[in-house]
């Protein structure tokens, strides 16, 4: 097995702090899709994966199309994605992906946080070096999958790595780690094939992990959980070495 798959056994699967959390990040998430994309799912690919994605999170129907409806309305404000680099306590490195309305608001939050934790905030895009940023998709397992096999119909289309691993509820479901730059393709060929695709996002992985002590853990957590607590933050990400 390759590093995805070894960063993806090590790190806990916390979830946000709950699922309003979850639907409020997809939500945005959505509304950025039908304003880049349209609203007919058809149309747009970006949407119809992030539609599987809010199902396979249980998010109500009535929830995803309230928020393609809001997306197009004239009154609905436009989210804006912006990412933000920093260092935190004990020189960790923490990027933060945000989608704001107000981003004047948002830096500000983000720069406290950074400083009070006695981090700072750098430059946008300064940490890239430090993450490989990865295309993750996971479909249901097909029953009499030879995972292999699989692995090498996929090398064309950008995929570096595929593996097997079960939900929390016990069902098998295969995920697949490929190019940034191919998520489109690698989306085209799953629903051509007729793979079952539960989700489709990016995710950064650290080339590097910093070891930690437990007491410098509990305070670079502490920073993490107030980002993570920030209405305008969807994601955050860092190399500081994840517990097994």
């Amino acid at each position: 097995m390759g590093r995805a798959f070894e960063f993806r056994k090590a790190r806990k699967f916390k979830r946000w702090g709950n699922m309003a959390r979850t639907f409020t990040r997809l939500g945005k998430e959505i509304v950025i899709a039908v304003k880049a994309g349209g609203p007919e799912p058809a149309n747009n690919p970006r949407l119809r994966m992030l539609i599987q994605t809010a199902k396979s999170e249980n998010m109500p129907k009535d929830n995803i199309e309230r928020a393609i409806k809001r997306a197009v309305s004239k009154d609905t404000e436009d989210y804006k994605e912006i990412q933000y680099d920093g260092y935190g306590p004990y020189g960790i490195a923490i990027v933060v992906e945000a989608a704001t309305n107000n981003n004047t608001r948002t830096v500000a939050n983000v720069r406290s946080y950074f400083n009070k934790a006695g981090g700072s905030l750098g430059t946008t895009g300064s940490l890239d070096f430090m993450f490989d940023r990865k295309s993750v998709f996971k479909i249901k397992a097909p029953e009499g999958l030879d995972i292999e096999e699989f692995e090498l119909e996929l090398i064309d289309y950008g995929v570096d790595e595929v593996f097997s691993e079960e939900s929390e509820e016990g069902v098998s479901e295969i995920v697949i780690y490929g190019a940034y730059d191919a998520f489109s393709k690698i989306q085209n060929y799953l629903e051509e094939k007729g793979y079952e695709i539960l989700s489709g996002e990016f995710e950064r992985i650290p080339l590097d992990q910093k070891e930690v002590t437990a007491e410098q853990r509990e305070s670079i957590e502490k920073l993490l959980e107030k980002f993570e607590e920030d209405e305008d933050v969807q994601r955050v990400y860092h190399n500081m070495k994840i517990e097994e």
